[in-house]
């Protein structure tokens, strides 16, 4: 075989050979490949959804300590947050035309005494007389007169000395109740008034704090349109209530909710709810932020993986796989609170449904996909 013959088999089988190649890539192309995706076939399942509610905690009492009398702060008996009984001092108030009252009505009390004495001992005199008839009774009638004019002195002087005491006893600021010392503006020879525009502290009584929220209506008639007829009795069936401080960890008493606005604030949509939590180691401060916790139980609902949902234009959709293999968008309503990674949901799906868990959002109605079927108990593992 010459050389040119040679050159010439070799460009031949070359082509063959590209052209085979070609034919298997042609082949490859023309058969779509089915994607496969991870599913779950849904039950009926039961769980608590928990609903939190920023929230702002206020004692049950907040009570401004006021001076009562005009005076220099002479003492400041406790500190701010210091825990506090009720009548315990707090301020002393030097103001010493409050002991001059009290000395002058002590000393007016004696002086009345005296007159009082006084009247007695000349009606004493006058009563046999005018019995003889040797004076008239006109004299009589005005010594009795005179000492009726005396007790009546006595009783004012003793009520002056009253309202002495009195006053002088607001020199002494006490507690009105037991709780926590707040901010204390002024410090020893401050002038203070009762027309002082500031308190002089506030006292928190905060053996049991009340947690203030707002919740939406719709949210609201979840929470109660399933229990009792009137509000109250709404109220009193609701569940117990946590409390998350504001690091994050749980508090360790349960709440109640006590009260819900009766006005809806039409610009919020949103009504103001009151829980009370009792605080007796007094770990809760009035002012302090935590969130309101709010569980509702689930019977035999329908509850699926929040990453097995997409939105579009204000819309919910689940994806379903039929039994062709091919997918269905369901749209889909669930309700607002939701039981940490899940949605419940109210309609669109039932038991027995078989639904796409990941990558929903990019799958188009009608997809052919290779089910990989995974057990609800991997699914549902953190579910409570």
């Amino acid at each position: 075989m010459n050389k040119q013959s040679f050159l010439s088999i070799l460009a031949a089988a070359f082509i063959i050979a590209s052209c085979g190649k070609n034919d298997k890539s042609a082949q490859a192309g023309g058969a779509p490949q089915i994607k496969e995706y991870k599913t779950v076939t849904l039950q009926q399942k039961s769980a608590t959804l928990n609903s939190d509610f920023p929230a702002s905690i206020q004692g049950q009492q907040n009570i401004e300590i006021r001076p009562r009398v005009e005076g220099y702060i002479d003492k400041i008996f406790v500190d701010e947050g210091a825990v506090v009984k009720a009548g315990q001092p707090l301020f002393k108030i030097s103001a010493p035309e409050y002991e001059q009252q009290v000395r002058t009505a002590t000393a007016s009390i004696k002086s009345a005494q005296a007159d009082l004495s006084s009247a007695k001992l000349a009606v004493n005199k006058v009563k046999p007389l005018v019995e003889k008839g040797i004076i008239s009774k006109y004299d009589l009638e005005s010594a009795q007169y005179t000492y009726e004019s005396a007790l009546a002195a006595l009783a004012q002087a003793n009520a002056a000395l009253v309202n002495a005491k009195v006053n002088l006893g607001y020199t002494t600021v006490t507690s009105p109740v037991n709780g926590v010392v707040g901010s204390i503006p002024f410090r020893l020879g401050s002038l203070v008034s009762s027309n002082t525009t500031e308190p002089l502290t506030t006292v928190s009584s905060i053996g049991n704090v009340y947690a203030y929220f707002a919740m939406n209506e719709k949210a609201l008639l979840n929470f109660t349109k399933d229990s009792g007829a009137s509000l109250n009795q709404k109220l009193k069936s609701m569940p117990a209530v946590s409390l998350l401080l504001s690091d994050g960890s749980a508090y360790d008493e349960k709440g109640h909710i006590e009260t819900v606005n009766g006005l809806i604030n039409t610009e919020t949509g949103t009504v103001n709810v009151r829980a009370r939590f009792p605080n007796s180691k007094g770990i809760i401060r009035s002012g302090s932020s935590t969130t309101v916790r709010i569980p509702k139980d689930i019977k035999d609902g329908i509850i699926i993986p929040q990453s097995a949902t997409f939105e579009l234009q204000d819309k919910m959709f689940a994806v379903v796989l039929g039994k062709d293999g091919k997918t269905r968008n369901a749209n889909i309503t669930v309700l607002e609170n939701t039981a940490g990674n899940y949605y419940v949901v109210t309609s669109g799906l039932q038991a027995g449904d078989e639904i796409v868990l990941e990558g929903v959002a990019s799958l188009k109605e009608g997809t052919e996909i290779k089910a990989q079927k995974q057990s609800p108990e991997t699914v549902y593992a953190d579910l409570k």
